[in-house]
């Protein structure tokens, strides 16, 4: 009775009855056993199986992108108030003298329209994190939690709206970073 080729080295030998195991056979081989099983294949949300990952973003999440667009929302109005201060800038100039008003007013002015700018700036970068939240990747993630870090000192210094901006900064940032957004965000694309 034979099992295999005798020529390859790899092929299962039969052994004769009455003969011992010669060099390269197992001593009480177990009829099944020879070489190591490669360890079961991992699912990553293939077509017709279970995802590795949440298929749904997370409640906590969605609130997350929800108080994203709320900073974005308040910087728009503050950047409104301050067009507005800019517009009313020289009607509030009065009192002193031309060269000196006109410099005071250029300095206000010019202070007013780079706060304007910068809010403009800080809204347009918190709409394209919260466009980005469905899809991005972790990366997103850290920079929603640095732009509510910054999203709190803005609402420091614009107290009237920035109190609001204040309270969901903090909220963003606690919510970006619990586990189960940090789950959404590790989840495998495809």
């Amino acid at each position: 009775m034979s099992f295999g080729d005798p020529n390859n080295p790899y092929a299962q030998q039969g052994q004769q009855p009455g003969q011992q195991p010669g060099y390269g056979q197992p001593q009480g081989a177990q009829p099944g056993q020879g070489y190591p099983q490669a360890p079961p294949v991992q699912n990553y949300g293939a077509p017709g199986y279970a995802a590795a990952g949440p298929t749904e973003m997370p409640g906590i999440t969605k609130a997350a992108r929800i108080f994203l667009f709320v900073i974005v929302a308040c910087q728009v109005v503050v950047a409104g108030l301050y067009g507005y201060y800019i517009s009313e800038f020289d009607a509030n100039a009065t009192g002193l003298d031309g060269t000196e008003a006109e410099v005071f007013a250029d300095i206000g002015k010019g202070l007013l329209g780079f706060l304007l700018g910068l809010s403009l700036v800080f809204a347009a970068l918190g709409l394209v994190l919260a466009l980005k939240w469905t899809s991005g990747g972790n990366t997103v993630r850290v920079c929603a939690i640095v732009y509510g870090a910054f999203a709190i000192i803005s609402g420091l210094f614009t107290i009237p709206v920035g109190l609001i901006t204040l309270i969901v900064a903090i909220l963003l940032i606690v919510f970006a970073a619990k586990g189960d957004t940090a789950e959404w965000f590790r989840r495998p694309r495809h």
